[in-house]
């Protein structure tokens, strides 16, 4: 186990790893979804599990600093979900990979960072062999990271608080069908990944 940082929170601690975790998790979900040739992506091993690392620095970049971003939010327990969402030609979505995170604020042990990240590693495993849940893309599709946070950051109160504005992402009028992925509950961490589509009713109109 790694050892516990001076002055580091269990959350802030957790909220490290996941941050990690998220940006690998992330690249992962846009290289099953094809949107960009293979050639865009390397092989490299994380967490003892192979994935792929983006090698175009752009697409490196916009993750990595999404993700990042979310560091302060992700510790204080503010953001609810993360999703990658990928949207057709004319901007509605068309599916949504959600990561739903509680993390408890009231946890004041030391983390197990082995344990952590073990059960993070079997989120990788499952998402790389996930591909037959999700749907095809039409051409011409584009995507995005959205945070969705329980309670929002005052702007002005810090520099990363001013990144995140909200968002004019078409929504789906009918509840979507989901498809679970993969959980895990431990402390000081929940997550859940599941598949966000939209309902038969909303696709014919």
């Amino acid at each position: 186990m790694m050892e516990r940082k001076q002055n580091q929170t269990p959350q802030g601690q957790t909220a490290r790893v996941l941050v990690e975790f998220l940006e690998v998790a992330i690249t992962c979900v846009v290289f099953l979804k094809g949107v960009y040739p293979s050639g865009a992506f390397e092989r490299r091993r994380y967490m003892n599990v192979v994935v792929q690392r983006a090698l175009h620095p752009q697409l490196r970049y916009y993750i990595h600093a999404t993700v990042s971003g979310l560091l302060p939010f992700l510790q204080k327990g503010m953001v609810e979900r993360v999703a990658v969402i990928f949207f057709n030609a004319d901007n509605v979505p068309l599916e949504k990979f959600v990561f739903k995170l509680a993390m408890n604020q009231s946890y004041g042990s030391a983390v197990e960072e082995f344990g952590l990240e073990s059960s993070l590693r079997s989120f990788l495993v499952k998402l790389s062999i996930s591909e037959s849940l999700t749907k095809k893309l039409p051409p011409g599709c584009s995507w995005e990271i959205t945070a969705y946070f329980r309670s929002l950051p005052e702007t002005g109160t810090s520099k990363e608080a001013d990144l995140w504005t909200s968002t004019d992402t078409k929504q789906w009028q009918q509840p979507p069908l989901i498809t679970p992925i993969k959980s895990m509950s431990s402390e000081p961490l929940c997550l859940q990944l599941y598949l966000e589509h939209p309902s038969l009713s909303e696709t014919m109109h």
